[in-house]
């Protein structure tokens, strides 16, 4: 391998946080438990937050609640003023048959006196809507409580599904859409949720149709899991298309709702197979067409065309793309208006919005040298829209304003950070919920011409002021190939520059994943503070691949998934070898998923680097990973022999030189558990010792109290073998 060339580049940021103080007659600090900082993190020690808060429509105010009232102020009021409190609104829903509740439920606003919210009565779901004003709430529509993936519309009731069919609940009465063979499912995300796709059913503006999508898994392969809290243990399949293998062929079909027939359309020719993805489905304003991005299986041509809603049939291409690499459409289409819409593509490099009409033709552009994310809406004028990007930094996130005539992109949103933003209907004011890597959480109403700040409505206490939880610094260094890549080091509170430290690498790297940000703690779990607590340096890399940096940096790795993650990864262990506090025979590497896979990548394929690793839910051959995800950066196995052939870890169990710990939840329906048995096999072939762990009940990652036990598994290993 050649020589890996490193450079350190001077710290981009270098907060210290909560440093332990050394005055003399100062107040210890506490020391975090591992349960604490595992349960805590999003719990005791979460910053203060405003619940509940939003823009009312029309309306240059702004509600929120606390405790058992909402309130509502707007800009100049000294004092926010209560709209209603739990008592007055639980006295509407008792009126209305609505069941009470115990704390004001999730609204979403529809009018400037009306809520809507979801609810429970006579041993149904409801959707009803409050009128604040008149005190009184209106139930919409009734259906059972076994209903699954429901979309509440207000002029036609909900659709939802049970089991593999569709359903649509209106004036109390269910009509059964669909009524499926077996592996056919109905109203459900399809593609495993790639590809943008979020879930199954689509409401046209008016309510009179409903767009959903359909699969049929018959040709996937039943993939068996295993139930061993049973006695004797039962087995439950899933249909699991592994890469190269049959996939699902998709349908779309609209269902009306007068009446009551449904058409499909007619995608990828009329041909119906399970070599095409149909995704980002959007309806046109008059709700006389949908729009539809399909894509060939190679993910490398992609057409967003119109279809018509009445008989199916493709109308015309508004949109072509394509790449030698992959196309990835992630967002349906933004209408603007009844004949212009907003496209993202990273076609420029960077993801960006490209305003087309509805003939196809391309009307203006954002051009952004860095990521947008998201559109966060228009202004109720429609001159103005409103976006979410990284802006220059990657590890950031800002809010940006343009024009409708010409998108040009000005940013709301100037100091270093995280900022997540809601701008009033009228354009004039917006709120900015803010935090950083030493602000706990900000919340500011700022007026959007002038860029200043008119009102602060909550600045969030540090929960963890109290503990002793070390120093998180964001730095960049430089890959091999020249690029600039961020990290965070978190050093404890004791920290010393004269000792040495062991070091644990946590690390994904893996696509539309990003673990370096200048957000609260640095973006960091709140084991990790606790680890460095007990002796250790926690360092990240995000290397090439990762998410936020444009194309060329994430499609670096097509064909070879793990190759040029691992150099960087290594860049960052030069790094660190470079630091004069830093114990370069005692690292180990840790992480899950994709992180799993790079674990054991690097342990196998880098023998010596890490004396210890620990991967959780790891992929160790593309070959059993799904289609959708897999085929997109590897191909298939046919097509790239070598490139699995290559980052296939279970062929390299030979080189391990060091301590592994692999673990696997027993009910890992992402990563299947033959990942790891595949693994084990070859250590056993190979008479190469490893440790494996397995956690039953638990599907692809170990969530709730058990995570507590889980991370003593992870700490322990490390520090026992470290």
């Amino acid at each position: 391998m050649n020589r890996i060339l490193i450079s350190a580049v001077a710290l981009l940021i270098s907060f210290g946080l909560h440093a332990q103080t050394k005055e003399k007659g100062a107040t210890p600090k506490k020391n975090l438990t591992l349960e604490e900082a595992v349960l805590g993190q999003y719990r005791q020690f979460a910053p203060e937050s405003m619940n509940g808060l939003a823009w009312i429509p029309g309306s240059d105010r702004y509600a929120f609640v606390k405790d058992t009232t909402m309130f509502n102020d707007a800009v100049g009021k000294t004092l926010p003023a209560p709209l209603f409190t739990l008592g007055q609104f639980n006295k509407a829903l008792r009126q209305a048959g609505v069941d009470a509740v115990k704390a004001l439920p999730h609204f979403d606003w529809l009018t400037t006196n009306t809520l809507h919210a979801t609810g429970t009565a006579g041993g149904k779901n409801v959707e009803y809507v409050y009128d604040y004003a008149a005190k009184s709430v209106k139930i919409e529509c009734s259906y059972t409580q076994e209903a699954d993936n429901y979309d509440y519309n207000n002029a036609h009731g909900v659709a939802y599904t049970k089991e593999n069919n569709l359903f649509i609940a209106e004036n109390g009465t269910e009509v059964q859409v669909t009524a499926n063979k077996r592996g056919v499912v109905s109203g459900q995300s399809i593609s495993r949720n790639e590809y943008g796709i979020a879930k199954g059913t689509f409401w046209s503006p008016n309510g009179s149709r409903l767009a959903f999508y359909e699969k049929d898994e018959s040709q996937v392969t039943e993939y068996p899991l295993i139930n061993y809290n049973v006695i004797p243990a039962q087995v439950r399949n899933i249909r699991y298309p592994m890469n190269g293998d049959a996939s699902e062929i998709v349908r779309v079909g609209i269902y009306d709702v007068k009446t009551n027939s449904t058409v499909y359309l007619k995608l990828n020719g009329g041909v119906e197979n399970d070599q095409y993805y149909a995704t980002n489905l959007a309806w046109t304003p008059d709700g006389n067409a949908v729009l539809i991005a399909e894509m060939d299986r190679k993910t490398t041509r992609m057409q967003l065309n119109m279809y018509s809603v009445t008989n199916g049939q493709f109308m015309q291409t508004l949109v072509s793309e394509s790449d030698d690499r992959w196309v990835e459409p992630d967002q349906a289409p933004y209408f603007i208006s009844n004949t212009a819409f907003l496209w993202y593509s990273w076609r420029n490099g960077f993801h960006n919005y490209f305003l087309y009409d509805l003939t196809g033709k391309l009307l203006a552009e954002t051009n952004a040298k860095f990521e947008l994310l998201e559109i966060l809406g228009m202004d109720g004028m429609k001159k103005n829209i409103y976006f979410a990007g990284t802006g220059a930094n990657a590890t950031e996130r800002h809010a940006y304003q343009a024009s409708l005539s010409d998108l040009k992109l000005i940013p709301l949103t100037k100091t270093a950070g995280t900022h997540n933003v809601q701008v009033s209907s009228t354009g004039k004011f917006f709120i900015d919920t803010y935090n950083a890597l030493n602000v706990p959480n900000e919340v500011n109403v700022y007026d959007a011409k002038k860029g200043a700040s008119v009102k602060n409505l909550l600045t969030s206490v540090d929960k963890l002021a109290g503990y002793a939880i070390g120093t998180t610094e964001l730095l960049t260094i430089q890959a091999n190939n020249g690029t600039p890549l961020y990290c965070r080091l978190i050093k404890p509170s004791n920290f010393d520059p004269e000792k040495k430290y062991p070091v644990v690498v946590y690390v994904y790297n893996g696509p539309h994943v990003q673990l370096v940000s200048n957000s609260y703690l640095g973006g960091a779990s709140l084991w990790m503070n606790y680890l460095a607590e007990q002796g250790y340096l926690v360092f990240t890399v995000d290397g090439q691949g990762s998410a936020h940096r444009g194309k060329e940096f994430e499609q670096i790795i097509h064909r070879q998934l793990g190759t040029q993650e691992m150099k960087d990864q290594l860049s960052g262990v030069e790094w660190l070898k470079k630091q004069s506090f830093v114990d370069a025979n005692r690292m180990a590497v840790h992480g899950w998923s994709f992180g799993g896979f790079m674990t054991t990548s690097l342990m196998v394929h880098h023998p010596g680097v890490f004396k210890v690793g620990v991967a959780g839910g790891p992929v160790i051959d593309w070959r059993l990973y799904e289609v959708m995800y897999g085929e997109r950066y590897m191909d298939t196995p046919t097509e790239n022999p070598e490139g699995f052939k290559n980052n296939d870890c279970s062929g390299y169990v030979s080189n391990l030189n060091g301590k592994l710990l692999m673990i696997h939840g027993a009910d890992d329906d992402v990563v299947v558990l033959q990942h790891n048995m595949k693994f084990l096999k070859a250590c056993v072939d190979k008479r190469v010792p490893v440790d494996f762990f397995v956690y039953p009940g638990h599907a692809h990652n170990v969530r709730g109290k058990d995570r507590v036990h889980l991370m003593n598994k992870i700490i322990t290993y490390i520090t026992d073998n470290l």
